[in-house]
């Protein structure tokens, strides 16, 4: 299986429910590294998994609608805990839904499926994989 990577960054404020979160229930603030990874089993006409500057793009262009938001405020993640692991499915969901309008050519359309890490710091990070 081949593979490229491109990252961005992304920063938000939000909070929680739930006594597992404690402190972490109050607002507060949280800057995401985003790393997306897509990965197909047989390189493109050109050689290439996907074309590396249509994926950075649609990553910077998918983060911007989430950047320096409240995502409490946000009535698409209304009574949802925006937990780093559901923020990298929602990430690779919305790269998933461009791949397949086409947004990254006509040869991302032989990816065979793509992951999307947020590392909220140097110790902590979460992930989420999917098939295309």
């Amino acid at each position: 299986m081949f593979s490229i990577t491109v990252r961005d960054h992304f920063m938000i404020a939000h909070s929680f429910r739930g006594e597992v979160f404690g402190p972490a229930q109050r607002l507060h603030g949280a800057t995401y590294v985003v790393d997306a990874t897509f990965r197909r089993r047989e390189l493109d006409a050109d050689g290439i998994v996907v074309d590396i500057g249509r994926a950075t793009d649609e990553l910077k262009a998918i983060l911007a609608e989430l950047d320096y938001r409240n995502l409490d405020e946000e009535p698409v993640f209304d009574g949802v805990n925006t937990s780093t692991e559901f923020l990298a499915k929602v990430v690779a969901d919305r790269l998933a839904e461009r791949v397949h309008a086409g947004a990254l050519g006509e040869g991302a359309r032989g990816l065979a499926g793509l992951a999307v890490s947020l590392s909220e710091s140097h110790v902590a990070s979460a992930a989420y994989e999917r098939d295309l």
